[in-house]
């Protein structure tokens, strides 16, 4: 599961629903049809590996409570394999832990039950712009991190052995920072660039430690992406 998402921008983007709620489900793929999205849904995790199987959505909707695997497993399990397209969770249970525990699962964002349902659009087309990055006016030139070259207009990593497939929370960070190399960016200027103040700026760090584990030749020492104490996070670019 490897593939990047088809469709380059969000008009037309198919998205999977995965929820146990058949109202909610009805719900979503009405509205989000209306919007101009193309929709599959599934019941439970089991029937999203199988739809999985034979289709590459360009993103996805998940419930955190389903019967048998969870969607927190559900997203772990997808990330581990190498899925990289947008992920937002839905739960009912909206507690700061249980938002971060979804982001270390690998979702890239988060929206606690009940929502409305514009909420869940403008997420979706945020992170879907993201995975698919205008070109910019001034192009900026690709950054080395050790044997990677990020190019950050396309929002491209990239290695000896190919693409490195980032998640949109992944590539939308290192966008931030690639911007900027060598500029200590606090938690809230991240946050905020990444449109995550409502989850609170320890989200940041969650994504930091994932990023590291895509950049870093060892991640317990990194090289490229550094904390600051007490101020917050520099990339400094290398060989």
């Amino acid at each position: 599961m490897t593939e990047p998402p088809t469709t380059a921008g969000v008009t037309g983007a198919h998205v999977l629903v995965v929820d146990d709620d058949a109202r909610l489900r009805r719900l979503l793929q009405r509205y989000l049809a209306e919007q101009g999205f193309r929709i599959t849904v599934a019941a439970d995790a089991a029937e999203a590996r199988r739809i999985l199987g034979f289709l590459q959505p360009d993103a996805m909707v998940v419930d955190v409570m389903m019967p048998g695997e969870s969607g927190t497993d559900l997203i772990r399990a997808l990330r581990d394999d190498g899925l990289a397209l947008p992920i937002l969770m839905l739960t009912a249970r909206g507690e700061p832990e249980d938002r971060i525990v979804g982001l270390e699962a690998g979702a890239d964002d988060y929206l606690a039950k009940p929502f409305e349902p514009r909420e869940l659009l403008l997420r979706l087309k945020a992170h879907l712009r993201r995975a698919s990055p205008a070109p910019e006016a001034t192009p900026l030139r690709p950054i080395r991190l050790g044997a990677l070259e990020f190019d950050a207009g396309r929002g491209l990593l990239s290695g000896e052995s190919g693409v490195v497939h980032l998640t949109g929370g992944e590539q939308a960070l290192l966008g931030v920072l690639a911007r900027r190399p060598g500029d200590v960016l606090s938690r809230e200027e991240i946050a905020k660039a990444l449109e995550m103040e409502e989850i609170g700026e320890r989200a940041v760090d969650v994504q930091v430690t994932r990023l590291r584990r895509r950049i870093e030749p060892d991640p317990r020492e990194p090289r490229f992406l550094h904390t600051i104490r007490g101020k917050g996070y520099v990339l400094k670019p290398g060989h």
